[in-house]
């Protein structure tokens, strides 16, 4: 009987699953499955406004995802339950809930339906900024060791400040809360009936590591008298190690999903690390960018080593045998979003609509044939605040050198540009500390899509860019892991010799484009240091703000 895996790749806005024959690597099947409730980022279900800054989601979503994709990829591919011998999943993080004893999220109980802070925290659930600031000046003042290995601060994307901001805005949640967890590891338990913590997401989002675990009590305590004994209760202390399992389908596990009692579970995955095996990557000085609503710039190398603004680096978090660094920028695909639901005429709509396309393809068309620097603009890419290198999402976007004349395309391009330049200085910032960086591959929707944008980001960078010729990379790569799990390949790299999918296009810089962006560059980072670091008259802009918004 021929085996298979299935891996689920958790976005923002949907969930997508793919089933693999788990030795020749061949896809029969895969299912989408787009999240009722999406991002709540203006009111609950129950009718609630929420504040600024706010990004919720349902985990009943979750758990729909998990049961249609898993059932319909079966049924649709032809196989048999008994014949699928693992599932890998992975997510986008930090993702927190608040869950009880039994493991139901707070959110799901009828006296917490109202709360915001019982339900769900997406990554980009921002509002958390104030502590993520205050959780780093303690830690810088006290010396905290484990600081530096995160790039200097800690971002209110993570664990930490987003269970601080329950604790001192909704203390009801906080106390009631048997334990906080990740959706993927809350998964987990909802497959397994074990409560497994995955090493991925404890050592980039939840500050520890494997030698001295957690920050120490001493430092929590100093934060906030009621977060002594934290850790070991309401975070439980226990972490899986490299490479295991987070257990078997139970019975419970099986009723929901249709997969038989047994079936091996991958321990879960951060969404963009996923992608690694499904791209080949197991060897030190492969920069991979996962590029979608946001990007993530993960790099591995054989050195371990501090480097300012980043996201962290864990060994073994997620190739065994090597450190692997996370950076980022906060907002990519979700900023070009914006524009065409904001910015673009009707007159624009209506032609795209006239030729059959998106707006998006009409975009790329009128801003294709624009050569670097003729539109005389320049942009900076924090419409989601910066998350690498200057690690503070209470920066806004800017766009510089607007004339009367300045077209949609033109913008369009430069807000291209910026999310280019704004991963040269992460690069930059890599190379800097001592990290080597022989290649780049580039996976995601947008880089499989956007022959444009990867263009411009080979001229900007400077280098070859590979993209992979999948563009299911999370999901590929979750299956990857699973087939490992169920001990159909003895290693994590044997796995990937196997089922990896190959590179699709390789772009190549153009010299003379490549030399103008330099000098757009320089500006960029001008710009860059200027309002990073040295003028904030965009937290000023902010706070104004927020005295109408509340």
């Amino acid at each position: 009987m021929k085996k298979y895996v299935i891996g689920i790749d958790y976005g923002t806005l949907s969930a997508r699953g793919i089933l693999i024959d788990s030795h020749s690597g061949q896809i029969l099947s895969e299912v989408t499955f787009e999240y009722p409730h999406g991002v709540m980022s203006e009111h609950l279900p129950t009718g609630e406004r929420l504040p600024p800054s706010y990004a919720l989601q349902h985990p009943e979503d979750y758990l729909k995802a998990l049961e249609f994709i898993t059932r319909r990829l079966v049924t649709e591919s032809g196989t048999s339950p008994e014949s699928v011998v693992g599932i890998g999943i992975d997510f986008t993080s930090c993702t927190l809930l608040p869950i009880d004893e039994d493991g139901t999220p707070l959110c799901m109980r009828e006296e917490y339906l109202r709360n915001k802070h019982a339900y769900v925290k997406l990554w980009k659930h921002h509002s958390a900024e104030k502590y993520a600031s205050e959780i780093t000046a303690l830690a810088r003042e006290r010396g905290e060791s484990f600081l530096d290995a995160y790039g200097g601060s800690v971002s209110c994307e993570w664990a930490l400040p987003k269970i601080l901001e329950i604790l001192r805005e909704a203390p009801e949640v906080y106390e009631a809360a048997d334990r906080f967890i990740e959706a993927a590891d809350w998964l987990s338990l909802v497959l397994t009936g074990k409560d497994s913590r995955s090493p991925a997401f404890a050592g980039y989002k939840w500050l520890w590591n494997s030698d001295s675990g957690y920050p120490c009590n001493d430092f929590l305590r100093a934060i906030d008298a009621r977060l002594d004994g934290i850790v070991g209760t309401k975070i439980p202390n226990k972490v899986l190690s490299s490479g295991e399992s987070a257990g078997t389908i139970s019975h419970a596990g099986e009723a929901l999903t249709g997969l038989s009692a047994g079936t091996a579970v991958a321990s879960p995955m951060i969404d963009a690390h996923a992608a690694m095996p499904a791209l080949g990557i197991t060897d030190s000085g492969s920069l991979m960018m996962i590029i979608g609503t946001s990007t993530c710039h993960i790099l591995n190398s054989h050195v371990g080593v501090n480097v300012p603004g980043i996201c962290g680096y864990v060994r073994d978090g997620v190739i065994p045998g090597i450190y692997t660094y996370e950076a980022g920028q906060a907002g990519v695909g979700d900023i070009f979003d914006w524009f065409t639901r904001s910015c673009v005429p009707k007159s624009y709509i209506d032609e795209a609509r006239e030729k059959g396309i998106g707006i998006h393809a009409l975009l790329r068309e009128k801003a294709e044939v624009l050569l670097p620097g003729e539109s005389g603009l320049l942009a900076l890419d924090w419409l989601s605040g910066n998350r690498s290198i200057l690690v503070d999402y209470d920066l806004r976007g800017m766009i510089l050198g607007m004339d009367l004349n300045t077209r949609p395309e033109e913008i369009y391009r430069a807000l291209i540009e910026a999310t280019a330049f704004g991963a040269r200085v992460i690069v930059e910032q890599y190379e800097k500390s001592g990290i080597e960086i022989k290649r780049i591959v580039a996976s995601g929707g947008i880089a499989n899509k956007d022959s444009m944008m990867m263009q411009i980001y080979s001229d900007v960078l400077k280098r070859e860019i590979e993209v992979s010729s999948y563009s299911q990379s999370g999901a590929l790569g979750s299956a990857i892991y699973a087939s490992v799990a169920a001990g159909e390949y003895p290693s994590l790299k044997a796995a990937t010799e196997s089922l990896s999918m190959k590179a699709g296009r390789i772009y190549t810089p153009k010299e003379e484009s490549s030399a103008i962006y330099d000098e757009l560059y320089s500006e960029y980072k001008r710009l860059h240091d200027y309002f990073g670091k040295e003028n904030a008259v965009m937290k000023r802009l902010g706070e104004i703000k927020r005295t109408f918004v509340g």
